[in-house]
């Protein structure tokens, strides 16, 4: 069975993934620091993960994964050491484990500071989307990774809707499952490959969305 790592595994949008994930057939690793928060699944398997911890030790994590995903988030209390550098290590444990696929969780304009000061939703979190963009900008920069980094806006506790519109526009908001299912399903699309994926509740079915790219 195909396995793949999430870091930070036990949080909203990770829980979500995983029973994407584990739906359409893959074996999950889920790194989390408070492993028994992990949703408990057939095929899904909770280790312990410290972010702070040095590469060496995220890579023995993640080995025999084929893709990793960072999921992870401090909500504004550890900025630096989790969302910033702690990304940074995991994409750099991912390179030490040979693994080549990864999946990033960002924000929606995290990679344009222009535009945070335009919508409220964005100015409020100014703190958080500097992390972000410095983590974007590694993994595009400085890793040969195969990227996909999703920015999607407002996360909400919505039901699912199944539906999307990607791309640039007016900031407005994301159920987390729908998040969770494109972040899914960008896994194994290799059009996604090298992609920054924005992304906002829609008309257009997640599927149909994807097949545009």
């Amino acid at each position: 069975m195909k396995q793949v790592f999430i870091a930070g595994g036990s949080g909203r949008v990770a829980t979500e993934l995983i029973r994407y994930l584990v739906a359409s057939g893959y074996a999950v690793v889920a790194g989390a620091r408070h492993p028994e928060r992990v949703v408990q699944l057939t095929g899904v398997s909770a280790v312990k993960m410290d972010l702070h911890d040095g590469v060496d030790q995220l890579a023995q994590l993640m080995h025999g994964s084929l893709a990793v995903y960072f999921t992870a988030g401090s909500r504004g209390k550890d900025l630096l050491q989790t969302d910033a550098m702690g990304a940074v290590k995991t994409m750099q444990a991912a390179e030490t484990a040979g693994i080549k696929r990864y999946v990033m969780l960002s924000s929606m304009y995290a990679l344009q500071p222009a535009k945070w000061s335009q919508y409220p939703a964005l100015a409020n979190i100014t703190d958080y989307n500097i992390a972000k963009f410095f983590a974007d900008r590694y993994l595009i920069d400085n890793t040969q990774l195969d990227y996909t980094i999703i920015q999607p806006a407002t996360l909400t506790e919505k039901p699912a809707t199944g539906k999307v519109t990607l791309g640039e526009g007016d900031d407005t908001t994301n159920p987390i499952p729908d998040v969770a299912r494109v972040l899914a399903d960008v896994l194994p699309l290799k059009p996604a490959y090298g992609q920054v994926i924005m992304m906002r509740s829609g008309q257009t079915p997640i599927g149909q969305a994807l097949k545009q790219l």
